[in-house]
């Protein structure tokens, strides 16, 4: 066995010894709303052996510890729960950690509230104090979940290259309009059924479909201009709504990692499916808008040049189905 030289011995021990003061793993603090001035709290903490990271919950001056902390050590970590009385309540006032500008970790901060809903923060070494908000209004959360379903079709690239086939494949007019009001109001039963609970459907089968949905129609785009068409070609709105089935229970799995807020439930969904056919909308009229700018170009293209966007699309697909049914 190889022997360490007494200085590079003694640099892995200082190592060792100072690795809590650069913890990297997150902290978590839990406020449980029992009381119009209670609040039941949860706070953990990394920790090795029987050492604890040097971080401290500081509440606002007017709040008072009901009884003694209770806390110990649990799997590499310090728990520890209590109860604070905060006259007047938390609601618009400052809730801190201290010690944390001093480590690499960042702290995970819950507040529950008396009526069921949430509110998430994240603190870091940079930021390390969060405002606890009041209960969200009807009207935050509903320009929140517009904004969320905004953000989540225009970075699903998958449902955006589908979208993509489909205006390839009708070539516009109102054969696409005719497309994509069917792939809008299919994906939104879908998207309200399974995020309401009244279907379950595994996510990583409707991922691999969803690949191979794009796969088909890139196949019948390239069809059609050998001069042979196909179902997709000649109605193509059936084949969006069929495949706009699957995309909503795609959509269902994205709104289902955020979840939805306790008394605003079918506002955040309704705005939620306006945010996305809002970003539908967005990517159908910037495409419509290039594609009107090249035919101005008047640019002499090869003969192969309009299939090859339905290649590199079915390129695409088939490499994300086979990627997504190995993970299965």
């Amino acid at each position: 066995m190889t022997r360490l030289p007494p200085r590079a011995a003694l640099t892995l021990l200082l190592a060792a010894t100072g690795t809590l003061a650069h913890e990297v793993r997150p902290a978590y603090l839990e406020l449980r709303q029992t009381g119009a001035e209670r609040y039941d709290v949860l706070w953990k903490v990394p920790a090795r052996g029987d050492s604890r990271l040097g971080v401290y919950v500081r509440f606002p001056q007017a709040c008072r510890a009901i009884g003694q902390p209770r806390g110990g050590f649990v799997n590499d970590a310090f728990v520890q729960q209590w109860t604070v009385e905060a006259p007047g309540g938390l609601a618009g006032r400052e809730v801190r950690v201290d010690g944390l500008a001093g480590t690499r970790t960042d702290v995970l901060a819950r507040v529950e509230r008396l009526d069921g809903t949430t509110q998430v923060a994240r603190l870091t070494p940079a930021n390390a104090v969060f405002t606890i908000e009041a209960a969200a209004s009807g009207a935050r959360v509903a320009g929140a979940y517009l904004g969320l379903g905004i953000e989540h079709i225009l970075l699903g690239i998958d449902h955006l290259l589908f979208v993509l086939a489909l205006l390839i494949l009708t070539r516009g007019g109102w054969k696409l309009v005719q497309t994509v009001t069917a792939f809008s109001v299919s994906h939104s039963l879908t998207l309200t059924a399974a995020t309401l609970g009244f279907v379950h459907v595994p996510q990583r089968p409707v991922e691999a479909v969803i690949a191979l949905s794009i796969v088909f129609v890139a196949a019948e785009i390239v069809r059609g201009f050998r001069g042979r068409r196909g179902l997709a070609a000649r109605a193509p709105w059936i084949v969006a709504f069929a495949f706009g089935l699957l995309h909503g229970l795609g959509f269902a799995g994205g709104l289902s990692e955020v979840g939805l807020p306790e008394g605003h439930i079918p506002t955040a969904l309704l705005f939620f499916s306006a945010g996305v056919e809002t970003g539908h909308l967005l990517f159908v009229a910037a495409v419509l808008g290039l594609i009107a700018v090249g035919r101005r170009a008047r640019v002499a293209l090869p003969r192969w040049a309009p299939l090859a966007p339905s290649y590199a699309i079915g390129s695409v697909a088939v490499f994300w189905m086979i990627q997504r049914v190995a993970a299965f």
